[in-house]
């Protein structure tokens, strides 16, 4: 019993680390977006923290192999590249969606807006016949009520920036799906690498075509790149994976939605950004929507999932 609760707190505490480290990513990307363009960052972070996740799997993959205790089912090359691309595809956009709107909205509310997807979610998982209770609605409504106090202006008009976060946050939720299928059969180190070098050169290939990035123009943002792509790609999913072994899928998804939490604060420490007392009662209806939304017996039921097995090896 003490080192279930052991394991529970160790986890609890690498998942908060992980809100923290995501809250502050929304920092450097409005600093980044001064010096570079969307695309460009993008493939600059992720392909960063693909190669910081790699020489990390490469010796936990060799580990696995000495270690003549633990056996894993082999899984084709194939089905892990379909992962990846898939994965790293709704990355890609989800992330493209942020970074625009961030261009001409806060980081705090980019922050809260962006949490919307343990709503959308739960709406997505309708396609897959995922059944869900009324009070669901209950929920929607209050994600409305906040997005209408943080974003609508005196004038009651929604301001660009808004829209385009919340596009990325139905990529963001479809995102977590395919991550959630995918992760039943593959290992979720190397979907993380996979994922990040997809959306990487995704991302690398319309800074090409689109925007013609240029070294100058990407100095002066140097730190971004970096911070983004160890600390908040490398590291984040990292954690996160981590800290979920030992906690509830609700729990966890709790624990992480203070990541809007931390954007406020971040956004507020060190870029100086106001909310008023209309937009602070807005993150707290987005707020009460994302705890909500993950509540067992007051959001979403969903049908039961299948016991969790090993995760696999890459398959030769």
């Amino acid at each position: 019993m003490k080192a279930s609760r052991n394991k529970n707190t160790r986890g609890t505490v690498l998942l908060v680390i992980t809100s923290i480290i995501w809250g502050s990513s929304f920092v450097p990307q409005r600093v980044a977006m001064q010096h570079m363009q969307p695309f460009t960052f993008t493939a600059a972070r992720f392909l960063l923290g693909g190669i910081v996740l790699l020489p990390i799997l490469m010796v936990l993959k060799s580990g696995r192999k000495k270690d003549p205790n633990k056996t894993s089912e082999k899984v084709p090359l194939k089905t892990y590249l379909t992962a990846g691309g898939v994965c790293g595809g709704l990355l890609f956009m989800a992330v493209s969606f942020q970074q625009f709107g961030m261009q001409t909205t806060d980081a705090g509310k980019a922050g809260f807006i962006s949490s919307m997807y343990v709503v959308v979610v739960p709406l997505l998982g309708l396609i897959t016949g995922r059944r869900v209770r009324k009070t669901v609605w209950l929920e929607v409504l209050l994600a409305v009520a906040g997005v209408y106090l943080l974003s609508f202006t005196s004038q009651l008009r929604i301001e660009r920036g808004d829209l385009i976060v919340l596009m990325g946050t139905v990529f963001w939720a479809a995102h977590i799906l395919m991550l959630d299928r995918f992760l039943a059969e593959v290992d979720g180190l190397s979907l993380a690498v996979l994922q990040f070098l997809a959306a990487g050169l995704i991302a690398l290939a319309a800074a090409l075509l689109i925007e013609k990035p240029e070294i100058a123009q990407i100095q002066p943002g140097v730190w971004t790149i970096l911070y983004s792509g160890i600390v908040v790609v490398g590291g984040g999913y990292t954690l996160q994976a981590l800290g979920q072994k030992s906690i509830h899928p609700t729990v966890a998804a709790i624990i992480m939605s203070t990541e809007a939490v931390f954007a406020v604060f971040f956004g507020w420490a060190l870029l100086g950004e106001h909310l008023s007392i209309r937009e602070l009662a807005g993150c707290v209806l987005m707020f009460a929507a994302v705890i909500a939304a993950q509540m067992p017996g007051f959001g979403v039921f969903f049908s039961p999932k299948p016991a969790a097995t090993e995760t696999g090896e890459i398959g030769t």
